[in-house]
């Protein structure tokens, strides 16, 4: 059979073609390939720019093969396998992708904004697999959630991880299960009103199970350096099918598993000088991909580059700028990263009317200038969060936010979260107060787990707490089995803390309802510090409607008088109080409105949300004139 009169998906992998199965690999510097299927070997032909592929008549779906390259006698496992049912040592199989039944076909992806909520498969259930994770998905429906980031699921090895090591990069983890019971969780998501963004590493590949230098060492290039291992090479030698291998490997996720985005981790690291940077190539393939589809696309930037937006085409960045002052308002601790934030009222006003608080400012903690104009940009070009994988866990102990904070400033510091401009993103067990902490874990061999583990206790002392001796010895070893189970998520506690699950529930349902905060594109925004501690946020709609946030981290604050603009409500309205954070279905000690007789009354550590309301404040006017004559 020829390999003329089919087409490949792909230019790498073992793709189903005809009665048969089409194996093409890149391998330049060998001069031999052979592919060993099912234990028979068969030799591969060689292409002019270092490809070799054969398409094999009467190969099948589940067939295991590797490949042998020149005289080494090693049979290694496909660079682009699309499963490794035995680990990623182990051989690949073949997968047909178009075996599974989609019943998908209304969904029509993510648009606007969204509400995110980052899950790490093996820690979400018990059971931590794609079918038990499938289960929750009406109940984060529920909820409010709009869009499931999921932590990368490339296959990696060992028993347990977080996923950022993975070498397999087109494999689905076999730990959470097949293929095809990813796209059942994406299909179910989908039916559900739930969209899937995938979490996805392309600035190097993890230190062991990787196979590509066998292959080529024209993966990587050593003109650039970062902290996790070699950059993959997008602008060097021969860098154009690591390029392909990149930017289709995204459209492959969107195209055979109905993927509506993408988080790409730690951006600042894939470095590319070429006219096509290679996240604008990733960004369009993928799109491409999903047409007609609506996605989205998020990356992870240390430096805030919004030109990743504006250039590249993607959607929104991280903000970890909004992070780190709430984490500083919250818990008081300004140190390691912390310190260049104060938590201060008029950071929380800057953000929301701005995007980022660093925008070329000195940086001391990094000793240089951070981050880039945002004037502009959409809201929706920022994610807010309160809590992510990687803050929890960069600490002694892995505990959350509601572990270090009392509960009556936390649930004004959600508020803000999930009421603000910026899309919210929630952290697996964030809404129910979970109680299990979430900390590095990666299952590796002895001798890689040692400095695995070295690396994390050096990591987590930046923080001068836990540089100590004693705090040095107790940081968990990230490849003790203990280590990741402690951070699987009891699910029953839920119901234990019904009132964290309804404050989170009563924001989203008041985001997605409300006339003036459901699109954050269709109202204006303005901010006032009110004190030290408290700052009101008011919303403007173009229809006329109007909000106000008032946020009290401090103690209960009195006004009287009230030189600020942003409190008067517009001509002939009053303020009603709508939602306040300390209802007692929230654990809360009751409220009252923050606005009587023209003084301002605002509890301590609450938020207070406010609707312009026609009519009354006339009427009691008139009245009073009434009573006077």
């Amino acid at each position: 059979m020829g390999t003329t009169a089919v087409k490949r998906r792909y230019p790498v992998g073992a793709e189903i073609a005809g009665d048969g199965v089409w194996f093409r690999v890149w391998a330049p510097a060998r001069k031999r390939a052979a592919v060993v299927v099912d234990g028979t070997r068969h030799e591969l032909e060689r292409e002019a720019d270092g490809h070799f592929s054969l398409l094999m008549p009467g190969a099948r779906a589940g067939a295991r093969y590797g490949y042998l390259l020149d005289d080494d006698p090693t049979v290694y496992p496909d660079p682009a396998s699309h499963f490794q049912p035995d680990g990623v040592h182990a051989l690949s199989q073949v997968v047909d992708h178009a075996a599974y039944r989609w019943r998908d076909a209304s969904w029509k992806g993510l648009s606007g904004d969204q509400v995110l909520y980052e899950l790490h498969v093996g820690t979400f259930t018990r059971e931590g697999t794609w079918a038990a994770a499938e289960r929750e998905l009406p109940w984060l429906a529920g909820l409010g959630i709009t869009a499931i980031e999921v932590m990368p699921v490339a296959d990696f090895p060992g028993r347990f991880g977080w996923g950022y090591d993975g070498v397999a990069l087109w494999a689905p983890a076999r730990l959470y299960g097949t293929p095809d019971d990813f796209r059942r969780f994406v299909d179910s998501a989908h039916l559900a009103g739930i969209g899937v963004v995938l979490d996805v590493v392309y600035n190097h590949v993890g230190p062991d199970g990787s196979c590509f230098k066998a292959f080529s060492a024209d993966y990587f290039t050593n003109r650039h350096e970062n902290e996790w291992g070699e950059p993959l090479n997008f602008d060097g030698p021969r860098s154009e099918a690591v390029r392909d291998f990149v930017s289709l490997n995204g459209a492959y996720w969107a195209r055979e598993f109905h993927v509506d985005g993408l988080r790409i981790d730690a951006t600042q690291s894939m470095f590319d000088s070429s006219e096509e940077h290679i996240l604008a190539l990733l960004s369009r393939r993928f799109r491409e991909a999903a047409a007609p589809r609506s996605t989205f696309i998020v990356a992870e930037n240390e430096p805030q580059d919004l030109r990743l937006v504006r250039d590249y085409g993607l959607d929104a960045l991280w903000n970890d700028d909004f992070h780190h002052s709430a984490r500083v308002a919250l818990t008081g601790a300004i140190e390691a990263y912390y310190a260049d934030y104060r938590g201060r009222p008029q950071e929380f006003v800057s953000m929301a009317k701005r995007g980022f608080l660093y925008q070329g400012q000195w940086y001391t903690w990094q000793k240089q200038h951070r981050g880039t104009p945002s004037r502009g940009a959409a809201r929706r070009s920022f994610v807010w969060y309160l809590c992510n994988h990687d803050q929890i866990a960069n600490s002694l102990r892995g505990l959350r936010i509601h572990q270090l904070s009392s509960p009556q400033a936390l649930r004004a510091m959600t508020a803000l979260l999930l009421l603000g401009p910026a899309n919210p993103m929630l952290f697996q067990g964030q809404e129910f107060a979970a109680s299990a902490p979430f900390l590095y874990f990666a299952d590796h061999k002895p001798e890689l787990a040692r400095m695995v583990e070295k690396g994390r206790r050096e990591f987590v002392s930046q923080f001068a707490p836990v540089a100590t001796p004693e705090a040095q010895e107790a940081v968990p070893a990230p490849h003790d089995s203990r280590t990741f189970e402690r951070c699987i998520l009891d699910i029953g506690e839920r119901e234990k803390n019904a009132h964290v699950v309804a404050l989170h529930r009563d924001l989203l349902t008041l985001r997605r309802t409300d006339p003036v905060f459901r699109d954050t594109s269709s109202y204006d925004i303005d901010g006032a510090v009110l004190s030290d501690r408290a700052f009101v946020l008011r919303y403007s709609s173009r229809d006329g409607g109007e909000r106000l946030l008032i946020v009290n981290l401090g103690e209960t604050l009195d006004l009287a008088p009230v030189p600020e603009p942003l409190l008067a409500p517009p001509e002939g309205q009053h303020w009603e109080a709508v939602w306040s954070s300390e209802a007692p279905r929230y654990g809360g000690e009751g409220a009252t409105p923050p606005e009587q007789d023209g003084r301002w009354h605002l509890l301590a550590r609450s938020a207070t949300v406010l609707a312009s309301a026609a009519g009354e404040r006339r009427i009691r006017m008139k009245e009073s004139n009434k009573e006077q004559k």
